[in-house]
């Protein structure tokens, strides 16, 4: 039986960089050209997982029925502006259980289908912790066994995941990918260029 992975596309911030609904911002240009930054990541991430959990904040319910387009389930995370570490414990808690967990970042739209796959892959092959890596430099999304779903749940603040991938470096499977994507996130609107 193939192992059960879910993606949970983290999209809870409010994007006060860019000046708010980033994830609203129309794509100029490349494959997802038009498509809205957000549903741009769903979308990609939604080709590789068996599921995808979309964690939003509370009073955003256009960004939600986007996602829910895209064929993501919605989970309001009451404690958004508590961080991302928040908002990922509530995507995580609301998965329930699987076998794995890719945690993607919703304004990062130029990550590849295959990439997401890698990293799919690596989880399914039993590593523990797996990540893209991109001209020598780890990129996102990161995925996480299930041996690491109480840490996930455990999360608050802004920190997201990092603590867990620093505290089990011995763990951390590099997936070697040909996609500048993996470090490539919209802060700002001369990000879309």
């Amino acid at each position: 039986m193939t192992a059960r992975i879910v993606g949970v596309l983290l999209a809870a911030g409010r994007g006060e960089r860019f000046g708010g609904a980033k994830l609203a911002a129309a794509l100029p240009a490349g494959p997802h050209a038009g498509d809205l930054v957000g549903v741009a990541a769903c979308r990609t991430l939604r080709t590789a997982v068996d599921e995808v959990v979309a964690v939003v904040r509370p009073g955003d319910p256009a960004l939600a029925a986007s996602f829910v387009r895209e064929g993501a389930r919605i989970v309001t995370a009451a404690r958004a502006d508590d961080g991302m570490g928040a908002s990922l414990a509530a995507g995580v808690a609301a998965a329930g259980a699987a076998d794995g967990y890719v945690v993607a970042l919703a304004d990062m739209p130029w990550i590849t289908p295959a990439t997401i796959r890698a990293v799919v892959a690596a989880l399914r092959g039993g590593a523990s912790i797996a990540a893209p890596r991109y001209l020598g430099r780890r990129g996102h999304p990161v995925g996480f066994g299930a041996a690491h779903r109480d840490a996930l749940t455990a999360l608050s603040g802004d920190q997201g995941a990092r603590a867990i991938v620093d505290a089990h470096a011995d763990l951390l499977r590099l997936v070697d990918v040909d996609d500048a994507g993996t470090l490539a996130d919209v802060n700002v609107p001369a990000d879309l260029r």
